[in-house]
């Protein structure tokens, strides 16, 4: 997908689903590299993030990350996870935010002129169809290459563009400092 350096982006993350395919595909995403990464493609408006927070735990393992980016760059949105118990009897947790997603790209599309979506459920197909009738161009980034993919095909087929998420890795992923053994071993190698 081109990027125009005028053109205005915005950042949309379903922050279960980037996390999950990511995961998937075996690294961790570096958000600060990834703001820098589009804020270079074009003028980044906005940088949404979105994930639901589990209420009345007295630490998340989220909410480091939460903060981080709260204080860097990014808008979050978050709501509280709802917990029931299934037919089987075990414990869930359910957190969707499709809504909130959705309303914020639509209240944004006339300020921008191309939506990256970070994110393969299927249920955005409607979403992005309806921001193209607006003019706006949109971008999916999530991957086909996990087992099973993590893109739903009708989301990918309606974007503009389909951006595999492994091919930004090497520019948005986090780097794994060496241990100290680790780096001893490598001068001790190269020596």
């Amino acid at each position: 997908m081109d990027f125009y350096a005028q053109e205005r982006i915005g950042l949309f993350i379903d922050g279960a689903n980037l996390y999950s395919a990511a995961r998937a595909l075996g690294f961790d995403i570096d958000y600060k590299r990834l703001h820098e990464h589009f804020a270079a493609k074009g003028r980044l408006i906005r940088a949404f993030y979105y994930t639901a927070l589990i209420e009345g735990e007295e630490y998340s393992p989220i909410r480091p990350l939460i903060d981080w980016l709260d204080y860097n760059g990014y808008t979050i949105i978050t709501k509280p996870a709802k917990e029931f118990t299934d037919a089987a009897g075990r414990r869930k947790l359910k957190g969707n935010m499709d809504i909130e997603l959705a309303i914020d790209v639509m209240e944004m599309a006339p300020h921008l002129d191309h939506v990256v979506l970070f994110s393969g459920d299927g249920d955005f197909r409607r979403l992005v169809e309806a921001v193209q009738r607006k003019g706006v161009r949109v971008s999916v980034v999530s991957t086909i290459r996990s087992s099973p993919p993590m893109v739903a095909d009708e989301l990918r087929r309606q974007s503009d563009a389909f951006i595999e998420l492994q091919d930004l890795a090497a520019m948005i992923s986090r780097v794994r400092e060496a241990s100290p053994s680790e780096a001893a071993n490598h001068l001790l190698e190269t020596a």
